[in-house]
């Protein structure tokens, strides 16, 4: 399982609307320079995270994108499966129905290990676990 660009871009816009959250929408443009990312392809990103409900879009001169809900209330796993769809390490954890070799499979036992370890990751960090770890990015100084 690799994770595209689209999945580390939104988590990283998420995180930057999260992050300069004043009441005020924040532009796109703003982001894109913020993060270093095409605005062309944050403006794909945004899309699907509004449809997706993640985010609230405002219309006019003054808009921009605000989240539409606290950081704490989204997983670094709903936005994931938004933007990338499953998860899985393997296509047969996909589908009721895998292989012939499905009953006598060992790996399939190996896979579902991981993809469990990757969903109680993804599932019990929050976008406010993110922006506090970030805060704390500079406590980690030991002599």
């Amino acid at each position: 399982m690799k994770i595209s660009t689209r999945g580390r871009y939104a988590l990283r816009l998420m995180l930057d609307l999260a992050n300069n959250q004043t009441g005020e929408p924040v532009k796109l443009k703003d982001v894109a320079r913020r993060q270093g990312i095409s605005e062309k392809y944050l403006e794909q990103i945004i899309a699907v995270l509004n449809k997706g409900g993640l985010v609230r879009s405002i219309r006019g001169a003054q808009g921009g994108y605000l989240i539409a809900r606290d950081p704490s209330e989204y997983t670094v796993g709903m936005i994931l499966r938004l933007t990338e769809g499953s998860l899985t390490p393997v296509e047969c954890l996909e589908s009721d129905t895998c292989c012939e070799r499905e009953t006598d499979c060992v790996t399939r036992i190996l896979w579902k290990k991981v993809a469990d370890a990757v969903s109680q990751v993804i599932d019990s960090t929050t976008l406010q676990d993110l922006l506090d770890w970030q805060g704390n990015e500079g406590d980690n100084y030991v002599i």
